[in-house]
């Protein structure tokens, strides 16, 4: 069993698992990895982050939910905040904690579905008025982190 904020290491990758608001029904964890001096977030399904700050502080890499762009698809049930944060939201969770990139996947239709150009310059603007640089992953991404 994998216990909230206590960590534990794969193959020498430290993660530690914080819990995310996003479903009453299916309870979502993020994950923060920490290995060879870098740290990332990963977050696939998020309405919001507890804990945000010591989840983000000092990652160089934030993963997350590509279901919307602008518009959040959120709503309340008994004080619980379900549903996907917007790219526009997560990006602010990363100004606030001075996160310089962000990787987005589990993208919804209006990426899949959309004129790859447009979406791809709409997340950068996006991005650069947050000051976080964006991409989009897709099948066979990747990318290198730290030594």
């Amino acid at each position: 069993m994998i216990d909230v904020r206590r960590p534990f290491y794969v193959g020498g990758v430290q993660f530690e698992a914080f819990r995310l608001e996003h479903s009453i029904r299916a309870p979502a964890v993020g994950y923060r990895l920490n290995a060879g001096g870098a740290s990332v977030f990963y977050s696939p399904d998020v309405a919001s982050i507890y804990e945000a700050h010591e989840a983000l502080a000092g990652i160089q890499f934030y993963i997350g939910d590509g279901a919307a762009i602008t518009r959040p698809t959120l709503r309340k049930r008994d004080h619980a905040l379900i549903g996907h944060a917007s790219i526009r939201m997560q990006l602010e969770w990363c100004r606030t904690e001075r996160v310089p990139a962000a990787i987005f996947t589990h993208c919804g239709s209006e990426i899949v579905k959309g004129d790859q150009r447009r979406v791809e310059e709409k997340i950068a603007a996006l991005g650069e008025a947050a000051g976080v640089d964006t991409s989009l992953a897709f099948d066979g991404f990747e990318i290198r982190i730290g030594d």
